[in-house]
């Protein structure tokens, strides 16, 4: 039987009970969403499913140890006292990342170096050394630091979980893939209904769709940090991703589509799809959204339209939100999902949200917004 590990699976603000759903999804019991993520505990194998299968998580951590540290002389005592060779051998590698929130020790370059030295000192009275090489494989650390209490942890990730693999070019204004597959999960769209993104850009929420319905893992195609790991037990990952390769069904990815009116970001869209596994599932087409007619009946309409952030942009953000209004019209049985940071969305959408939910895109606080059909302006 293998170790079980505390573990976190990080996730941007918002998002932690849709991550701690995911993780009870792939069987997981003792899962606890909390600021940041969902903790659980898990053995390697079940760390590593976490890695390849969880759509809205932005990284696994192994959970390596939480104590006070109100000076720098407790965060270096809180460090050493960690077991590190059993985590780290000889000659392995171990950049030292860092981050403080509103902490009593805010110098987040002073709490990096500080915890490498005192992991270093712990390795060499370890193994006997004056000097620790790190030529081997990397074991990459983050101490957290919130109010008086650190966090250690190590990354199982490597590269951010949102790093799919098949997004080579991501055009104008970007939506993470992460936070894309949330909006999905989000959304009242279920596979076998009609979806379609009318301001679809490069495709990110139409891939991640796809992705959902035709039980494609997300990081099917990528590493991940911990295969490297020596002191984990990795003798089965490589079959839970053979596993997870013949769980993919790029055919049950239907009636999914996409339009915008910038040629050049429909062809990124195509180059994207076609590079996660859905080159033939995905329709693209040039088209204004004032002038849309989608296909199919009871669908949804999921989007993440301009914003307006910028005074001369407003205008033009504002008139797509009306051409959104009309498209609703035009297609009275479908729901619209969209997020957005423009104050005035629904104003210019004509009603109100039936259900609202504050979301991050980056930095920008933004409305995630749902418009059931069927429904007469609320006053």
């Amino acid at each position: 039987m293998q170790n079980c590990y505390e573990w976190i699976a990080t996730a941007a603000f918002g998002l932690e009970g849709v991550v701690a759903r995911e993780l009870r999804g792939l069987g997981l019991e003792d899962v606890h969403a909390g600021n940041g993520g969902a903790r659980f505990a898990a053995s390697s194998l079940d760390a590593f499913r976490a890695n390849l299968w969880l759509r809205c998580a932005d990284r696994v951590l192994l959970h390596c140890g939480a104590f006070e540290a109100a000076t720098f002389d407790q965060l270096f005592e809180g460090v050493r006292a960690l077991p590190w060779a059993d985590w780290i051998p000889r000659g392995g590698a171990f950049p030292v990342a860092g981050k403080c929130v509103r902490a009593q020790l805010m110098s987040v370059s002073d709490c990096q170096a500080i915890t490498k030295k005192a992991i270093a000192e712990k390795l060499k009275a370890r193994y006997k050394t004056d000097w620790l090489p790190e030529t081997g494989e990397k074991y990459p650390v983050e101490v957290s630091l919130r109010g008086t209490q650190a966090t250690v942890t190590m990354d199982a990730s490597g590269t951010a979980l949102n790093r799919r693999g098949y997004r080579t070019w991501n055009g104008e204004a970007p939506l993470r893939e992460t936070l894309a597959a949330a909006l999905v999960t989000l959304s009242p769209w279920r596979p076998g209904r009609p979806l379609h993104d009318p301001t679809c850009g490069t495709g990110t929420l139409l891939v991640e769709a796809a992705m959902q319905a035709a039980h494609r893992a997300p990081g099917l195609t990528r590493l991940f940090a911990c295969e490297q790991w020596g002191f984990l037990d990795r003798s089965a990952f490589a079959s839970v991703r053979e596993e997870a390769k013949g769980r993919f069904r790029p055919d049950a990815a239907e009636s999914i589509s996409g339009s915008d009116i910038d040629s050049a970001a429909l062809k990124l869209a195509a180059r994207h799809a076609e590079q996660a596994g859905f080159g033939k599932g995905i329709t693209f087409v040039r088209c204004d959204a004032a002038e849309l007619r989608a296909p199919g009946e009871g669908g949804v309409f999921l989007c993440n339209p301009p914003y307006g952030e910028r005074l001369g942009d407003r205008a033009s953000a504002e008139e797509v939100y009306r051409a959104l209004a009309g498209l609703l019209g035009r297609h009275p049985g479908w729901s619209l999902g969209a997020l957005s940071a423009h104050p005035g969305f629904e104003r210019c959408l004509g009603r109100r949200a039936d259900r609202k939910r504050r979301l991050y895109n980056g930095r920008l606080e933004c409305e995630w917004m749902t418009f059931l059909p069927n429904k007469t302006q609320k006053k």
